[in-house]
């Protein structure tokens, strides 16, 4: 049996209930035939149009905040790339017939980003429910007194909660401040090292639930050597943070006395089971011999570090990989494999934020990080990590907190 010829464009115009589709810069693209009805604009006034210009807030009512909490749900789907559920809000809107009259409106938005090939959101589809003739049902003697209660306690519902929701963010908000704070006093800038260059970075999330678990450290060893380490720790937030200090000094230690990354990664595991919330913590640290021209490495669950050549190829150093931290039920040695490198090629070591898309399979950041670095091949250090994070993090922020570090071998 054939299967029938689908026309997506007339579907969306019958969708029931109201949708529009937007650009990330919040300009309409495209609306349903129910939007445009019961918006009560026409699809000329609609479209090419910035939302808001569209659909002001009501210059009468000082209290209004419908239009900030909107943008900012749009903001939010377009710089996370998820899904942004609002709760029922009041936002007036002006009637096209009498200009300077304000209807009352009651809605509840939903925002959902359409991301492209490249992992990017590209639309986003805004759809509303209108509540408000529900609220103003009439149900015989008495109803419009009833209704009229149910639509008072409904916005006093909804203003808690947007009340509610503005102290949390407010609250999360200092708090990433005190861990961001609390980072960059864990991750200074790393010293001159003897003979490399080297070049480190940390972008912390958009959320700010999100940021403050990832770090780096470089180490010279005595015999012409040098370590370097990342690290992910899973929580967020200012107890991620102090559980990173933690790890970071431990490794860092542990480093200097070990014969080789592996035994290093076997020390900070023994100590991770005396951390609270260290648990399925992953790192990866390797040692660089520049008198051997070889790279000795270690992985605890950690993405692999990249090996870009001088012609451009990269490998990925995947051949030492083991579980996270404290995934062992009893200690257990590590691996570690040893590679060689030539002079003039880079090592790049970084965390999972600069890769992984929870919309996509890992291979596909991997992918993405491997054309960069060949296309950047001829940069120092400096100027292929900030490529590095051009090319890969979204525009609008990322999720996940991204931790970067660049030696030129």
């Amino acid at each position: 049996m054939r299967e029938p010829k689908i026309d997506y464009a007339a579907v969306f115009r019958a969708l029931p209930g109201m949708v529009a589709l937007l650009t990330p810069e919040l300009v309409y693209v495209d609306a349903n035939e129910d939007f445009v009805r019961l918006a009560g604009r026409t699809r000329e006034q609609l479209l090419g149009r910035y939302i808001f210009d569209v659909f002001p807030e009501n210059p009468n009512d000082p209290a209004a905040a419908g239009m900030r909490e909107t943008r900012d749900s749009m903001l939010r789907a377009v710089a996370t790339g998820e899904r942004d559920t609002m709760a029922v809000l009041r936002y007036d809107i002006e009637d096209p017939q009498r200009p300077g009259r304000w209807q009352e409106h009651f809605w509840s938005p939903v925002n959902a980003p359409v991301l492209g090939p490249d992992g990017q959101v590209v639309l986003l589809v805004h759809r509303v429910e209108e509540v408000t003739e529900l609220l103003r049902a009439r149900g015989g003697p008495g109803g419009d007194s009833r209704a009229r209660v149910l639509e008072a306690e409904l916005y006093t519902r909804a203003r808690e909660l947007q009340e509610v929701n503005e102290r949390l963010r407010k609250a999360h908000a200092h708090e990433r401040e005190v861990a961001l704070a609390l980072q960059e006093a864990l991750l200074p800038a790393p010293e001159p090292l003897r003979h490399q260059q080297a070049a480190v970075r940390y972008r912390p999330a958009v959320s700010a639930l999100n940021v403050c678990g990832d770090w780096y450290d470089l180490v010279d060893l005595p015999d012409d050597c040098l370590a370097v380490a990342v690290g992910d720790v899973v929580g967020h937030g200012l107890a991620a943070a102090c559980v990173m200090g933690q790890l970071r000094s431990a490794l860092s230690a542990a480093t200097r006395v070990a014969d080789g990354p592996a035994q290093a990664l076997e020390a900070l595991g023994l100590y991770a089971r005396s951390v609270d919330g260290a648990e399925s913590t992953t790192a990866a640290t390797a040692f660089v011999d520049w008198d051997d021209l070889t790279i000795t490495y270690s992985s605890a669950g950690h993405p692999p570090p990249a090996l870009l050549h001088p012609d451009g190829s990269v490998r990925f150093l995947d051949g030492a990989t083991d579980p996270p931290l404290g995934a062992h039920p009893e200690h257990a040695r590590r691996p570690q494999a040893t590679t060689p490198f030539v002079r003039g090629a880079s090592l790049v070591l970084y965390t999972d934020g600069l890769i992984e898309r929870r919309t996509e399979d890992i291979d596909a950041g991997l992918v993405r990080l491997t054309d960069s670095l060949t296309r950047h091949r001829d940069t120092d250090p400096e100027a292929l990590a900030d490529a590095l994070l051009a090319d890969l993090l979204p525009s609008g922020g990322n999720t996940d907190d991204t931790a970067l570090v660049v030696i030129r071998l």
